[in-house]
């Protein structure tokens, strides 16, 4: 048998001690009185138990406090999308809302401009017609279409010293109704129609007993009836446009002075007006011709006698309390008997009379104000251009009326800026003080007056160019 080492010997002995707590008595007495296959507090040391020498039982009965909530986690990803449920019940219908108050209904406006398409009429004659045949009656004729589409004409009752009007009975004024407005002394010279901003007729005229410049504002559309008006002293030439304010600018001339003046309405029937004089540089504002620019400012065409020049004035504002003057034609003896409208550019056209060449010559404004403007004769075979009347047609180019040697003759102009234009023969016969417009059906109606009838006439032209016969295909 191998004896120990004492090496050996003295390791035992030592491990023998540790476990005892340094007795062996005690450690004989602890073993003494444990359970088989079980150990006490004295036999185990700190830390040498662990999870596997427990039961399950002595497990679950160990609890210890809950520890400090951790911080929460970052979010997940979304899981995939459940599938759809059921569809819920459909819900009661709710009670209907009170109905709201009813507004007022609005003002009616003011009437349109007639459309510019062009006529498709069958081919035919331009047509003439006789309005009024009773006594010397047609001079200083002023045409328009009123509100109801039909043409409302102011003219000179020259037998009898009147202001009269005739409405057309249809759109190609074959016939009219014929109203006598003024007869207070020897009134109408010199007459101008436009529509107001109601819709009504408003006419400019001259009351030759008093000198003065009066207006009548119709009280109906057909104008069977008007309230007249005195406006201002020493009031000739007269010429009617309706302001960017709705209100009539008159402008005229002023005999007694040789002056450019202008009123302006204060009201829709012009019971008062503010007059201002434009130019007062010699002898000037004779042939007077006004139209409201894009601008909403007026501009007014007129005659310089002292210097046998065309003229034009540019109102500052819409007052017209002053005016920009600028001489437009000086070669010669030219600008008389001067017609201005707005072109579908939105600059003036101006058509006059060169009298030292007796041609009809045509300006076209090169601005707003018209400080410069082209200058084109139209027409030079022999005495021709007076009493011309310009209008833009329902092409947007111009289309002039006026004495052609004696007969009534129109030029359609071939281009906006007017260098050329068609002439055409409406009426053969002497024709004087005549006006033209464009009704709805886009076809030009012509005034005048026949001067061997001594009658007052208006031509209604068979299409958009007054040529006879022409038809587009």
């Amino acid at each position: 048998m191998l004896k120990p080492r004492i090496s050996t010997a003295i390791a035992a002995a030592a491990l023998a001690v540790a476990l005892t707590g340094g007795s062996y008595g005690a450690f004989a007495a602890a073993t003494s009185v444990l359970a088989k296959n079980s150990i006490g507090s004295a036999q185990v040391r700190n830390g040498s138990l662990q999870k596997v020498d427990f039961s399950k039982k002595a497990i679950a009965a160990l609890k210890g406090a809950r520890g400090v909530q951790g911080p929460r986690g970052a979010v997940g990803p979304a899981g995939p999308q459940g599938p759809q449920g059921p569809k819920g019940d459909t819900g009661a219908v709710g009670a209907p809302g009170a109905q709201g108050a009813k507004g007022q209904t609005g003002a009616q406006g003011a009437p349109g401009f007639p459309g510019t398409s062009i006529a498709r009429s069958l081919p035919g004659a331009n047509a003439i017609s006789t309005l009024d045949a009773a006594g010397i009656v047609g001079p200083d004729t002023s045409a328009t279409f009123g509100a109801d589409g039909l043409g409302l004409i102011s003219y000179y009752d020259e037998t009898n010293g009147d202001l009269k009007v005739a409405h057309c009975n249809d759109a190609a004024c074959t016939s009219a109704t014929k109203t006598t407005l003024d007869s207070a002394g020897d009134v109408g010279r010199n007459s101008s129609i436009a529509i107001g901003a109601d819709g009504l007729g408003f006419i400019s005229y001259q009351d030759f007993t008093n000198s003065n410049l009066k207006v009548a504002h119709c009280n109906d559309v057909a104008c069977t009836s008007a309230v007249t008006t005195f406006v201002a002293d020493f009031g000739q030439h007269t010429s009617v446009a309706i302001g960017a304010d709705g209100l009539g600018l008159i402008s005229f001339y002023d005999a007694a002075n040789g002056d450019l003046r202008v009123a302006v309405c204060g009201n829709l029937a012009c019971t008062g007006a503010a007059n201002s004089t434009l130019d007062s540089v010699g002898d000037v504002g004779i042939f007077t011709s006004a139209a409201v620019g894009a601008d909403g400012l007026g501009l007014i065409s007129y005659y310089d006698k002292t210097n046998g020049d065309l003229k034009v004035a540019h109102c500052n504002n819409v007052a017209c309390t002053s005016a920009i003057t600028s001489t437009i034609d000086a070669s010669g003896d030219v600008g008389q008997y001067p017609s201005v409208t707005i072109g579908e550019d939105g600059l003036g056209l101006i058509s006059y009379y060169d009298a030292t060449n007796e041609n009809l010559r045509v300006a076209h404004c090169m601005d707003p104000t018209c400080t410069i403007a082209h200058l084109n004769t139209l027409a030079t075979s022999g005495n021709v251009g007076r009493y011309t009347s310009v209008t833009i047609g329902a092409d947007g180019l111009g289309l002039i009326s006026y004495q052609s040697n004696g007969p009534l003759r129109v030029a359609h102009c071939k281009d906006v800026v007017c260098t050329g234009a068609n002439l055409t023969d409406i009426d053969l016969g002497i024709a004087a003080h005549t006006s033209v417009t464009f009704g709805p059906d886009g076809r030009p109606l012509i005034s005048y007056y026949s001067v061997f009838d001594a009658d007052l006439k208006v031509a209604h032209c068979s299409n958009s160019f007054c040529t006879p016969y022409l038809r587009r295909r």
